[in-house]
């Protein structure tokens, strides 16, 4: 009895681990931010393919590798990066290799960012999403006019009715366009010239805020200019608020964009290529592009196929070739600099 009773429980194991890896077949985990956590995005890809998407929502590039760092080899198949952010995973060796053909042909040719996105000639992970850290404003409390300059901002015409967005990247890189220097030129020695500038703009404004903060102060009046939104912050609210709007300067904006890419660690490799292949499908584009959370622009032109027009005409659709020529990427700091630009932000809001 004792041997049958050894069988049994042997053979019951053995149906628990092939449950187990029948599971874990059917789901791919996702490291995300907040817009693949729309079931209109995620639904019609565990439809075709008889899968469970689990994701998990995290902000900023340290949080996410945090997250890595903390999990078992395999917990995560699938994550949504900064593209900026794309060769540091690599060097750590998170990230796996894809193949050749990921459907960019359609891409508009600047997201391609074969560099930003692989290394050596391999790719490591797809632009699927970008757009810009410019002016988002009311256009029924500000002259629209007023907006194609970035120095306006520092004018007494709009003192305290600002928000900025606190985030020390994209803001200072406005404040260093407006100033005239390129991203790309920016050194832990020359953004002290923007120190200055700083101050000031932090002495004109309301508020520094966060994302959600400061759409807020945005959306109920609260202020009627954000430095630093975009599309992603007034193309979500467009319906319900057509006052709210956003424009590129004439020195230009900031272009943030985000990636997608497969762990390395994955077991499920296959499925999580084809949710890649799925996000940057011309459907996938048009449903992240407009997800509930916050709107960016597809990096799939076909996608402009799916969307409507009047999803087109909040992201701009039409302006895209004019602003990705008048836009810069990220700052793309070294130690030296990111501290620098980090120390300078901290004195700047206790200012």
């Amino acid at each position: 009895m004792k041997k049958t009773a050894t069988t049994a429980m042997a053979a019951s194991g053995a149906m628990l681990l092939l449950a187990s890896a029948a599971q874990a077949e059917g789901e791919i985990n996702a490291l995300v931010w907040c817009d693949h956590t729309d079931p209109a995005l995620l639904e019609p890809f565990e439809q075709a393919h008889d899968v469970k998407v689990n994701v998990k929502e995290y902000e900023g590039t340290a949080a996410g590798l945090a997250i890595l760092d903390q999990s078992r080899p395999g917990d995560w198949d699938v994550m949504v990066i900064d593209t900026v952010d794309v060769g540091r995973a690599v060097d750590q060796g998170l990230l796996a290799a894809l193949p050749d053909d990921m459907g960019t042909g359609d891409f508009f040719p600047e997201l391609v960012m074969a560099d930003s996105n692989g290394r050596d000639g391999t790719t490591y992970a797809v632009t699927e999403k970008f757009g810009y850290n410019t002016i988002a404003y009311d256009k029924t409390k500000v002259d629209p006019a007023d907006m194609d300059d970035l120095s306006i901002l520092w004018s007494d015409k709009y003192a305290g009715r600002i928000a900025v967005y606190d985030y020390y990247l994209p803001v200072l890189g406005l404040i260093g366009l407006e100033q005239g220097t390129a991203t790309a030129d920016l050194t832990a020695d020359s953004v002290e010239a923007l120190r200055d500038r700083a101050y000031a703009l932090k002495a004109n404004a309301r508020q520094v805020s966060d994302v959600v903060a400061s759409q807020t102060a945005l959306a109920t009046g609260e202020v009627d200019i954000l430095i630093g939104g975009g599309e992603w912050v007034t193309a979500v609210l467009s319906a319900e608020n057509p006052a709210l709007d956003w424009t590129v300067p004439s020195q230009g904006a900031l272009r943030w964009s985000q990636s997608i890419a497969v762990l390395e660690d994955s077991e499920n490799k296959d499925m999580a290529t084809e949710f890649v292949k799925y996000i940057v499908s011309p459907e996938g584009q048009a449903r992240l592009a407009t997800s509930s959370c916050y709107w960016g622009m597809p990096a799939n032109r076909a996608a402009g196929d799916v969307l409507t027009d009047d999803q087109k005409a909040a992201l701009r659709w039409d302006d895209q070739d004019a602003y990705l020529a008048n836009s810069q990427l990220y700052p793309v700091p070294d130690a030296d600099l990111d501290l620098a630009m980090q120390d300078l932000w901290t004195d700047m809001l206790q200012q």
